[in-house]
């Protein structure tokens, strides 16, 4: 009879746990919020913030092919410019440049065209396509630094007017009585921006480095591309 009892007891006290995170689960669910959520009530700096998201994201990709392409080069290629230097063919080596088109084939067409001049004079040609074709690749760049300091700021300026304007509602407020919920809103809307912002001037952060060690990559590249073709002129006839 007792083990009866309490084996009611234990199916009662279940019961009722389970119903009270049935209740808790739900409740917590209503009131959860997403980012979507979020930027409804950052107003129009959030609007700013994700024009500025969606630019930088389109930048990174853009010149994220245009920096895979210039690092995607014919391992035989500086072989194949040697050979039809050393058998006098200038017109074919300058061909296979232009089929190749990329930075460092645009660097070794340049000093093809310069051959038979000094040699300071070849890598003076050369070093000033080089730093042409490193102009190029870094095109956007500057606005991506821009977005990465810009976004947090920008939140930061979003959560200033929100906290005015939260502090201008409670001065109006002839009554004199504070309502508490009143206030969180406001605060809750201020502080939106600055998440907002924060997550955009991460992002852009970590794209515009990425970009950046990628530049390094290439510049290295048409280093290494540079030499090569200042020891191949250099080489015994």
């Amino acid at each position: 009879m007792l083990f009866q009892i309490q084996t009611d007891i234990d199916t009662t006290m279940v019961t009722a746990v389970q119903d009270s995170l049935a209740v808790v689960e739900e409740t917590v669910t209503e009131n959860s919020i997403n980012l979507l959520t979020m930027a409804e009530y950052g107003g129009w700096i959030m609007m700013v913030l994700a024009v500025m998201l969606v630019f930088a994201i389109y930048l990174f990709i853009e010149r994220l092919v245009v920096l895979t392409k210039a690092t995607q080069e014919d391992k035989t290629f500086m072989n194949r410019i040697r050979d039809y230097i050393k058998e006098g063919k200038i017109d074919s080596a300058i061909k296979l440049c232009r089929k190749e088109d990329t930075p460092s084939a645009h660097m070794i067409e340049k000093g093809i065209t310069r051959i038979g001049r000094p040699m300071q004079d070849v890598q003076v040609a050369i070093e000033n396509v080089g730093n042409l074709e490193v102009s190029k690749l870094e095109k956007g760049l500057v606005l991506m630094a821009t977005i990465a300091a810009g976004a947090p700021m920008l939140g930061f300026l979003g959560t200033v007017l929100g906290m005015i304007q939260t502090f201008f509602n409670m001065a109006q407020n002839a009554s004199g009585v504070i309502e508490m919920s009143s206030l969180s809103e406001g605060m809750y809307q201020a502080m939106v921006t600055t998440v907002g912002g924060l997550i955009v001037g991460i992002l852009a952060m970590f794209a515009y480095n990425l970009l950046v060690s990628r530049i390094d990559r290439v510049v290295r590249q048409l280093e290494s591309r540079t030499m090569e073709f200042m020891d191949l002129l250099n080489e015994p006839a």
